[in-house]
């Protein structure tokens, strides 16, 4: 098969500048790649050409202003099998009008279906026109089908995934290596680390988690709550709301680190080095990737009971779901239990672990896409 996918226009592709879109296609692309022929469209980047092609995949990059414009014309030029669009449902009717053959596959990663995004009479053009609808989740499948219940029939859930071989769980040699020398050069020795990977917007609520630590502190002296993101992907300006994060940080300097933006080739070692993952997402988080990427590396994790982020928890076993999401003191009970107790860290890491080998790898996703191209008549 000849298989476009087409990314969003805020992030290029390779994922230099992070994006969980931007690192699901680089990492699904290489896999179909070896089989099909694949062409990913992104914007332009400084650092990238406008085209390439690497690991067996084409790479066609556009300027942001001009994105779906020079798609448009390129695909009414070039024949593909399979055209997969990324969350931007309102492009379906220009690319069908360019490609009368083509299948229309639309993934959708957020809530591209609410009513402030997409009209009625769009929706129902942009469902008829695409051969199959995939969502990163359960919940990003039913904000479509409760308004659209014509949908149904065409809504797959694809669950996203993570390559479980750079991410290593320290009761491995290479894990083990890893926390004690990305601790000593953080000088978090004999520390216990809690985990925030995340933009630092007030949706993501890394503020409730700083009003959590004084209760962690009182049990844990030694707990330090390490904030690895920035205000956008990429993006190191600190706005009024870091600022405020950054003040209340400062009043337990022994507890608190912020590291600004890492690249997601360098996010691994950072798991490796903690104790335990935290996701304390305020709105209704489609399903957020680092949940995969704490299963790999053998972290229990606790998440908000919002969107889609508890589908991956099987409760006590590998995480658990805050109920009352807004409430610091509910985030410190959990994370002081976890804290106090060595082993049940690790017997939560380990059947995270095997959860996300079993289920969560990209070969799934690849594997779960082409039977949905598959499926198409």
């Amino acid at each position: 098969m000849k298989i476009a996918f087409i990314a969003t226009e805020k992030l290029p592709v390779p994922a230099i500048k992070g994006g969980a879109i931007q690192i699901y296609l680089d990492a699904i692309a290489q896999q179909i790649a070896q089989n099909h022929q694949v062409t990913i469209f992104s914007i332009t980047h400084p650092d990238l050409p406008a085209e390439e092609t690497k690991n067996g995949v084409q790479f066609v990059r556009f300027p942001e202003k001009e994105f779906i414009d020079s798609i448009v014309q390129y695909v009414r030029s070039t024949s593909f099998d399979v055209i997969h669009v990324c969350n931007r449902p309102l492009w379906i009717e220009q690319i069908r009008e360019a490609t009368p053959n083509a299948k229309l596959v639309l993934s959708v990663h957020n809530e591209m279906f609410a009513n402030e995004k997409i009209s009625d009479e769009e929706g129902k053009r942009c469902i008829a026109l695409c051969s199959k609808i995939v969502t990163v989740s359960d919940y990003i499948g039913n904000t479509i089908t409760s308004r659209f219940p014509e949908a149904k029939g065409k809504v797959k859930t694809v669950y996203s995934g993570v390559d479980v071989q750079t991410f290593h769980p320290s009761w491995t040699n290479t894990g083990r290596e890893l926390k004690k020398s990305i601790r000593s050069k953080l000088g978090l020795q004999n520390k216990k680390v809690i985990l925030f990977v995340g933009r630092l917007s007030k949706v993501k609520g890394p503020h409730i988690l700083l009003q959590a630590l004084p209760s962690i502190m009182e049990k844990h002296p030694d707990a330090v709550m390490v904030f690895i993101g920035s205000k956008w992907f990429g993006d190191d300006e600190v706005n009024n709301y870091v600022k405020h994060l950054y003040t209340l940080g400062a009043l337990y300097p022994e507890n608190v680190q912020f590291i600004k933006f890492v690249k997601p080739s360098e996010i691994a070692g950072l798991f490796s080095m903690s104790d335990v993952f935290v996701c304390s997402s305020q709105w209704q988080e489609p399903l957020a990737r680092v949940h995969y990427e704490a299963m790999a590396c053998g972290l229990p994790i606790v998440t908000s009971q919002r969107g889609g982020n508890p589908e991956v928890i099987d409760e006590g076993k590998n995480g658990h779901v805050i109920g009352d999401f807004e409430n610091p003191l509910a985030y410190a009970e959990r994370l002081n239990a976890l804290l106090s107790s060595e082993g049940k860290r690790t017997s939560m890491g380990q059947y995270g672990r095997q959860k996300a080998e079993a289920n969560f790898q990209w070969k799934h996703v690849v594997s779960n896409l082409l039977n949905v191209y598959g499926s198409i008549r």
